[in-house]
């Protein structure tokens, strides 16, 4: 049962929403026979013919051969009865999440098909576990979590449930491999790999607004532009709905029993309760009404750079930047001492780390971590209330003098890209410590269901585990709730980088 299902044998799919048809058009256009069965009467012969509609409007674009379309069509058919699907060798439910329904659909359905039969749910909150724990053979049941629009995006994580059998999860990931897509091995846990592992992602730009250091519109600009993220946290959500959002926070956060690590945003929760969710309600965190102006990001004047600089010691993952500071014409001398840029004016420029400028005698500015310091197109600033015009100047001008803009945000700890990338390395490690899956999966899935420009570990090694741990470490001293506790894993990791 370790191979994938044979393109003779026949894919069923319980459930005819926009989820269910898109895996069936998958299987279909895999060379598979594919039946649709919906509990509403009719709802799968609608099915059907939208599913046909997709077919050609693929052959009106080239994407595919008329005759591959007709060859389609005559495999794909409704099912009346869920004993039409007693000779599926997969059967894939994507219908309502509601555990009751759907642990009573796979008991029916376990009586009407063969033992051998692999079932499979596409619950994106759900417990696999659960769902199979009526069935008389738990064994051959799986988790299948395609991402919408199933026919395009190409991850799937491809879940254990607690009694699943390995040669069944095998013949799972076989099978979705020969179908073209790019599965990845998750245990069942909260989330499974993406909705567990992205939570960060969106709290950390949440919690930096609540907190004054900066305006939605400045949050995504910096993670776009520095962090090089696609979508910001903020229009990011708007597009998914903030209760659709919100639902899943809340769900991994009620299933991790209330784990700080996946507090929900209380700014969230006024959003939906006052019916703000995004786009499809015409507003979220930023208007979408005809002719609604989207605010700008913050963006600093043009100021002066300084004619030179002072490296000290390394700089880490922001090592970049001294060639580019040579480049622009800018003097660079080196001493030893603590990583940072000293200005003209010996105010310091250290890469976000943690701690707030406001804890220092002296002046500092804190930088934030870039994926690629060349390649980002705006860089953010921090510094305590009152900092001398002139430090700022400083400081704006320097990184201007790379052709970036400049965004100041409030005294924050960790900014925004740093701590966020610092939480998300250690959900990802803490992840594969408890066996959810491999550092390779967690990145894939990362990079492909939520189009990170790199997955956790990866950053992880930009970072350096002892810059993260730290990062965390003085977050928590400044939040002590836990929350930013670094995982044990992290911590162990590390302390043999640094004994290295």
């Amino acid at each position: 049962m370790d191979e994938a299902i044979g393109r003779d044998r026949t894919v069923a799919v319980v459930g005819t929403g926009t989820m269910g048809q898109g895996i069936a058009q998958v299987a279909l256009v895999a060379g598979h026979p594919v039946r649709l069965y919906d509990s509403a009467p009719g709802r799968a012969a609608e099915a059907v013919a939208a599913i046909g509609a997709r077919l050609d409007r693929l052959v009106e674009k080239g994407r595919m051969a008329a005759a591959d379309r007709e060859a389609a069509a005559g495999r794909l058919h409704a099912a009346e009865d869920l004993a039409e699907l007693a000779d599926a060798a997969l059967v894939v439910e994507a219908i309502v999440e509601d555990l009751e329904v759907k642990q009573r659909l796979f008991a029916d359905l376990e009586k009407a098909v063969g033992d051998d039969t692999l079932l499979a749910t596409n619950t994106s909150s759900l417990s696999v576990t659960a769902i199979a724990g009526r069935l008389r053979l738990p064994g051959r049941f799986v988790g299948l979590h395609f991402f919408n629009p199933a026919p395009l995006l190409p991850l799937v994580e491809v879940v254990r449930g607690f009694a699943t059998d390995e040669t069944a999860a095998t013949r799972a990931y076989e099978t979705v491999l020969a179908w073209g897509k790019t599965p990845v091995r998750c245990a069942d846990t909260p989330g499974f790999i993406v909705n567990r592992i992205a939570r960060p992602f969106y709290a950390e730009a949440f919690r930096v607004y609540e907190e004054g250091g900066a305006d939605p519109a400045t949050v995504d600009a910096v993670l776009r532009e520095c962090g090089g993220f696609r979508m910001g946290p903020f229009e990011l959500t708007d597009l998914i709905g903030q209760d659709v959002n919100e639902a899943v926070t809340r769900s991994v956060w009620d299933s991790f029993f209330q784990d700080p690590k996946f507090t929900p945003s209380l700014a969230q929760r006024r959003l939906v309760e006052s019916g703000r969710l995004g786009r499809k309600s015409g507003h979220g965190w930023f208007p979408y009404a005809e002719g609604a102006e989207r605010p700008e990001p913050r963006t600093e004047a043009p100021a002066k750079a300084p004619e030179r600089i002072t490296v000290r010691g390394d700089l880490g993952p922001a090592e970049a930047l001294v060639g580019l500071v040579e480049e622009a014409g800018i003097r660079v001398e080196r001493e030893e001492g603590e990583g940072c840029l000293v200005l003209p004016g010996g105010a310091e420029l250290h890469l976000a780390d943690g701690e707030t400028s406001f804890q220092y005698q002296r002046e500092i500015v804190y930088f934030d971590l870039a994926l690629d310091y060349a390649a980002a197109g705006r860089i953010a600033l921090s510094a305590r209330e009152g900092v001398a015009p002139e430090v700022l100047g400083e400081a704006i001008g320097l990184f201007q003098a790379l052709g970036k803009k400049v965004t100041v945000i409030g005294d924050v700890p960790g900014m925004i890209v740093a701590r966020t990338v610092a939480m998300l390395v250690d959900l990802a490690v803490d992840a594969v410590d408890r066996g959810v899956a491999t550092a390779g999966d967690i990145d894939t899935a990362m990079r492909l269901g939520v189009n990170y420009p790199a997955g956790p570990l990866e950053w992880a090694a930009l970072l350096g585990y002892r810059r993260a741990a730290t990062l965390l470490d003085e977050l928590h001293d400044r939040y002590p709730t836990g929350r930013y506790a670094p995982c044990l894993g992290l911590a162990r990791r590390a302390y043999a980088e640094e004994e290295r």
